[in-house]
């Protein structure tokens, strides 16, 4: 909105052309969400307060967090809020990637809502079904997969990019299709499980949307793309101001959700902003990447795979419990050691990751 009305006021006074560039609108895309979760965040977690929206917690857990019964969740919507407004401002509405990131990031926020509404306001501890929660997920990603396959414009936007090699990658025709909704819908439900501690998926999330970010910028200049050996994406660019607002967004809501945490993002959140990254590493082709720069969100989802599946076939546990930050939490790490070491370990990761643009 205020791209278009910039690019109206450049054709009067030559200053507005700075809005032009990328870089500037991600930055200006990073402070506006930034400065939205701080505006809204302390109402937000009053009114959550009155209205006694609590999170409950499981008895069979670790003792230690018997006492956040009742801190305020549903916090996520804050993030989808501050990213939204500040996608609008500053982003090309023209574009179709922007839609695209943006809508399934929306849809996935109200998947997560209708589950938490359930569990709080309804006082449902078993939320919505698994079976409806995954049928939505999946009408959603598969939709989301479809348009971006029967929409591309050039065979680049459905291969398979394969990091740190110059010249390997696979034309992946209807393929990307499944990989897609994967990608989408494997991602949401990573960062969900992830979501167990105080801020502990909160800064992975913004560390690894904005690498992505760097991605889609890199990936839609066909100079520097290129230059990196990485495939040339026309347009793809814009989605760095959907990635600056993640990333503040992010960084607003873990003013709030540190250790120990004012307010929980809930499933509305943490459903939305996998759904996010995923669907960012789809557009910029760096599905292996992605793997990579959110191994935190993968060892939690084969932990709590491992484990189940030990116990079905064995009758025996391989973690304490799962996933796996319990695990830890049980073996006697304090929280936030459990959460910061896992903030090390993403850092790492998304600097591997980022490594990938050079080694080939």
């Amino acid at each position: 909105m205020l791209y278009a009305l910039t690019q109206y006021l450049a054709e009067t006074y030559s200053g507005f052309n700075v809005f032009q560039y990328l870089s500037f609108r991600a930055i200006l895309g990073v402070l506006t969400a930034l400065i939205i979760s701080f505006m809204i965040g302390p109402t937000m977690i009053r009114r959550l307060s009155m209205k006694q929206i609590g999170q409950n917690i499981r008895e069979d857990g670790p003792q230690s967090h018997l006492s956040k019964a009742g801190t305020p969740t549903m916090g996520g919507a804050l993030i989808i809020v501050a990213i939204t407004i500040s996608t609008l401002l500053w982003a090309d509405l023209s574009n179709r990637y922007i839609w695209v990131v943006l809508l399934t990031t929306l849809a996935f926020g109200v998947i997560g809502f209708y589950d938490d509404y359930i569990k709080l306001v309804r006082c449902d501890p078993n939320g919505l079904k698994a079976r409806y929660k995954y049928f939505w997920q999946s009408i959603v990603g598969l939709a989301v997969a479809v348009f971006l396959f029967e929409t591309s414009v050039s065979p680049t936007e459905t291969t398979l990019i394969v990091p740190f090699f110059k010249e390997v990658s696979w034309q992946l025709g209807w393929l990307f299709i499944p990989l897609t909704y994967l990608v989408i819908v494997g991602t949401s439900n990573a960062v969900n499980l992830t979501d167990g501690l105080d801020g502990l998926a909160i800064l992975p999330t913004v560390l690894v949307g904005g690498a992505l970010g760097l991605f889609a910028f890199l990936t839609g200049n066909v100079k520097l793309a290129s230059y990196l050996l990485i495939p040339y994406v026309p347009g793809v660019g814009e989605v760095v101001i959907f990635a600056g607002a993640i990333a503040g967004a992010g960084l607003g809501f873990l003013w709030f959700n540190a250790y120990p945490a004012q307010v929980f993002m809930g499933d509305v959140g943490a459903l939305a902003l996998g759904a996010a990254i995923g669907v960012l590493a789809v557009v910029v082709r760096q599905e292996l990447v992605l793997v990579i720069m959110g191994g935190v969100f993968v060892m939690e989802t084969v932990s709590v795979i491992l484990q189940v599946a030990s116990y079905k076939l064995t009758g025996k546990r391989i973690f304490r419990m799962a996933p796996l930050h319990h695990h830890f939490e049980l073996k006697g790490w304090p929280e936030p050691r459990v959460i910061v070491r896992f903030w090390i370990i993403t850092v790492i990761l998304v600097l591997i990751g980022l490594a990938s643009l050079k080694i080939r």
